[in-house]
């Protein structure tokens, strides 16, 4: 705990943004930190609640009463290290987390949360700053090898962990840079790119070898991958995207949401791509789904300068606040606003797609009709249309945001053989993330489909740790 009575003498006080009229003009982070002593006087707010269920709340389990009065007192080496041993990469989780830990903290209930994301983000920030952060590196080597495929959070953790225990590990990336959906899929405004090359260059210096341009199962043959390593992990994400099967799908201006995201930060940092130009520039954007990829979508359409953003999500609107009661000390469902949202977006709720209108094979709008949800007696829910509801929209980019279905299959996962399970991920216990071949493991979103870049970490170290057992017959690995 921090203060014993820093709850009572201290509001809540969170980081706070750079003017929207600044931050559309750029590409740049613009989260402005606290300072030092804001930061110590938040942790102090930790209060000694008995049961800490912020730690059930995070899925890595940070130890965050411990960090929070660490802080407080001014031992911030000391909570970095403490932060260090469950989470590999808090500087990550601290720009991008929805931070469900702080909707478990027991001052939710008076909606008063401690700053739980902000405290651990100014630890790592400092920590880099102050040349705290250093390569661990290992006293011994086993011999054994391993191959990450995938350099996303998951594989990014399960391969630094691995690479600390002894083991020589290569990690396989099918794109030219490291990061996986961190470097392609989260708009830099959210999180610089330069953070996660900070993290690769400390894990080369712990022995991982990176392997750009190489994708297993495509221009890397897998049975050469199997016959050269003694465990394989895949972490190859989820990337099937949910489409939008209606009529008029197929128009000029409909798009995937994850390749214009992708687009628009290979534009920022140089990098060249392939596919035609998707540009939200005076166009009148719709985004169908209502996330944190839709919401991403509304952020870099403004950023390049478009007419109007519309962000349009299936489901009912949620409730402004939950109710603490019911949902409390679990994630509630309840409105949620973004940075992206504030900066300028039409939102609509309980929205249903009929077609795409389009002109000479150009998309122009959208046929769109209402819904209603309705309870049966066994209390399910179920959604209808609402008869004469219909209506249209201008629209001149269709951006589809409806998340993910499953990994690609073809290609690597068919190459190994492994089994996939109901909902189209690969088969794995969480156990020991091993899947129906016995040296290959799954973790992250191939294992469990479509989550947050903290369960991906979790997840990471926890196959890491299975991969370490499998090798060695036992492991000192943190789960």
């Amino acid at each position: 705990m921090g203060k014993a009575t820093g709850f009572l003498e201290i509001r809540r006080r969170d980081r706070s943004y750079a003017p929207v009229e600044d931050r559309l003009k750029h590409y740049d982070e613009f989260v402005l930190a606290l300072g030092d002593e804001e930061t110590q006087q938040q942790a102090a707010r930790c209060m000694d609640c008995g049961i800490p269920f912020c730690h059930n709340g995070c899925p890595v389990n940070n130890i965050i009463p411990e960090w929070n009065d660490l802080v407080y007192h001014g031992n911030w080496r000391e909570a970095l290290g403490v932060l260090h041993s469950t989470n590999n990469f808090p500087e990550f989780t601290g720009r991008v987390c929805p931070a469900p830990c702080e909707a478990s903290c027991t001052l939710n209930l008076d909606d008063e949360p401690v700053t739980i994301k902000t405290i651990e983000c100014a630890i790592v920030d400092r920590g880099w700053q102050e040349g705290w952060i250093e390569p661990q590196i290992p006293t011994r080597k086993t011999g054994k090898r391993v191959a990450v495929i995938g350099s996303g959070p998951a594989g990014l953790a399960c391969a630094q962990q691995l690479a600390r225990a002894g083991h020589q590990v290569v990690l396989f990336e099918k794109h030219r840079r490291f990061g996986g959906l961190l470097r392609y899929g989260i708009p830099d405004f959210k999180m610089a790119t330069d953070h996660i090359d900070r993290r690769i260059a400390q894990m080369q210096a712990e022995g991982v070898r990176f392997r750009p341009n190489s994708h297993v199962g495509v221009n890397v043959p897998s049975k050469r991958v199997r016959r050269d390593y003694d465990a394989i992990v895949l972490a190859c994400g989820s990337e099937y995207p949910r489409d939008l099967e209606v009529p008029g799908r197929e128009a000029d201006g409909v798009h995937f949401a994850m390749d214009f995201l992708t687009q628009q930060n290979r534009r920022v940092s140089g990098e060249p791509f392939v596919r035609e130009e998707i540009l939200a520039t005076d166009k009148h954007v719709v985004v169908i789904g209502g996330g944190d990829t839709g919401a991403d979508c509304v952020g870099t359409s403004n950023r390049q300068g478009a007419a109007s953003v519309t962000q349009l999500e299936i489901m009912s609107r949620p409730p402004e606040r939950e109710d603490k009661l019911l949902s409390w000390p679990n994630w509630p469902l309840k409105l949620r606003t973004s940075t992206s949202h504030d900066e300028g977006c039409e939102r609509d709720w309980s929205v249903a797609t009929k077609s795409v209108s389009s002109e000479n094979g150009v998309v122009t709008g959208l046929n769109l009709i209402r819904l209603q949800s309705k309870q049966d007696e066994s209390g399910q829910w179920s959604m209808s249309e609402i008869e004469g509801s219909e209506f249209t929209i201008k629209a001149d980019l269709i951006l589809l945001a409806m998340g993910f279905v499953h990994p690609v299959h073809e290609g690597l996962l068919a190459d190994l053989g492994v089994d996939i399970d109901n909902r189209g991920n690969v088969a794995a216990t969480e156990s020991n993330y091993q899947t129906s071949e016995k040296n290959v493991f799954a973790c992250g979103d191939t294992r469990r489909g479509q989550s947050l870049v903290v369960w991906a970490i979790r997840e990471g170290r926890q196959a890491a740790r299975a991969v370490d057992e499998y090798l060695m017959g036992c492991s000192e690995l943190p789960r």
